[in-house]
């Protein structure tokens, strides 16, 4: 059922939207009949914009709460599987008792902990001396991570224990060949495969908490972390993911040498056909669960576009009767604030099945370390978070860039 707020929204788009196109046309007639457009339709132009832009927020959660609904459950199961695995070895009650003694050192350290209360929490593997979360805490951190990331929503996502995975590639395949009823069939050959490996890197988070809340039994202390962390590491993942040059960090999509490009088809600037050719150039099976991608500087510039036909490429969605949010070129979008602004050379657009495209790999093990020291002129005790997260391009032909012309 959809929220009074929404259903709201979603007519303000349709209508900001209608009220764009009317306005932007007489923008372009005066640009045709006088070589320049008048000043008070520029301006309401402009407010038209800012309130697209202000529904737009809503329609993004919108947008990704579809892919996530196809995802998230599988992305989930694999933590569960791990976290859950047999070689932990810990009763339903020693989970949650790990989970309370997590939370009192959180709180007051180990120096106020009995001894074999500090023994019974599994310390890190790493040389900070920190210990490792618990797996309930783990589990939420991710979920909480995947919900604000526009890259977990459409980019495939697998769980190891292990500091990388495997995964086989084709490298070749088998070619048909024709052959009479009765005759010779040949051994057909050049169907080659090699195994991909995805490493994972390391990545921390900070987080300062004054000792007044931690003293406070009120204060929840995990979900403030757990939002804290998500928000700095979905941050750090998603420059990464796409522009990161896969030294120490993951892969971007836009720094993968073997993922094709696309013409935007005019100097430093999109263009509805080149959009268009953008999603044509991408193979039909990879097509069908295609998603763009790009900044909001570069979808107030697309929301302008037509094709050759005179028709808008940005189409306002249907929420309210079919569950679509806006579109373009009838297929969904989303922003991704580090993709680059439109400019002559820029990669500001790409389109694909990330789902088949991109792999995001996390390992599961989350190691966190309280620094009561560095931050105690200020009243605070710091927390530092690692984990390990790998990322990078598994099938190139299933996305494409669009780059703009010089």
């Amino acid at each position: 059922m959809m929220s009074d707020d929404i259903k709201n929204a979603v007519e303000g788009i349709a209508t900001a939207f209608e009220e764009f196109k009317a306005t932007n046309d007489a923008r372009l007639t005066d640009i045709e009949k006088k070589g320049s457009s008048d000043p008070l339709v520029e301006e309401k132009l402009k407010n038209i914009e800012a309130d697209l832009d202000r529904f737009e927020d809503i329609n993004q959660k919108l947008t990704l709460a579809q892919q996530q609904q196809k995802q998230v459950e599988e992305k989930m199961n694999d933590f569960e599987a791990l976290l859950k695995r047999p070689e932990a070895g810990l009763t339903t009650e020693q989970v949650d008792t790990k989970a309370h003694l997590f939370d009192k050192w959180l709180r007051k350290g180990k120096e106020n902990m009995e001894l074999d209360e500090v023994k019974a929490l599994t310390v890190s593997d790493d040389t900070a001396a920190g210990f490792l979360a618990p797996p309930e805490y783990v589990r939420e951190l991710i979920k909480t991570l995947t919900e604000i990331s526009s890259m977990r929503s459409i980019a495939r996502v697998r769980a190891t224990s292990q500091k990388s995975i495997q995964i086989p590639s084709r490298t070749a395949t088998f070619a048909a060949q024709w052959v009479a009823e009765t005759g010779t069939r040949s051994e057909t050959t050049g169907y080659t495969t090699q195994l991909e490996e995805i490493p994972t890197h390391e990545m921390y988070a900070l987080v300062d908490i004054s000792e007044q809340e931690l003293e406070d039994s009120v204060f929840n202390l995990e979900a403030e972390m757990q939002q804290e962390f998500a928000d700095q590491f979905a941050k750090a993942e998603g420059n990464a993911m796409i522009v990161g040059d896969a030294v120490g960090k993951p892969e971007g999509i836009i720094t993968n040498s073997s993922v094709g490009t696309t013409n935007s088809g005019a100097a430093a600037a999109l263009t509805g056909d080149g959009l268009i050719d953008l999603v044509h150039a991408v193979k039909s099976p990879y097509g069908t669960n295609g998603t763009f991608i790009f900044n909001r500087t570069t979808l107030a510039a697309i929301r302008s576009l037509k094709d050759t036909a005179g028709q808008y490429v940005f189409q306002a969605g249907m929420m309210l009767t079919a569950g679509v949010p806006n579109t373009i070129l009838g297929y969904p979008y989303v922003e991704m604030p580090d993709m680059a602004d439109v400019g002559a050379g820029s990669k500001s657009v790409a389109f694909g099945d990330f789902s088949r495209g991109y792999m995001v790999v996390d390992r599961v093990a989350l190691s966190v370390l309280r620094d009561p020291f560095t931050q105690a002129t200020s009243g605070n005790v710091r927390y530092v978070a690692r984990r390990r997260v790998g990322g990078q391009v598994v099938l190139p032909e299933a996305l494409r860039i669009q780059v703009t012309s010089a």
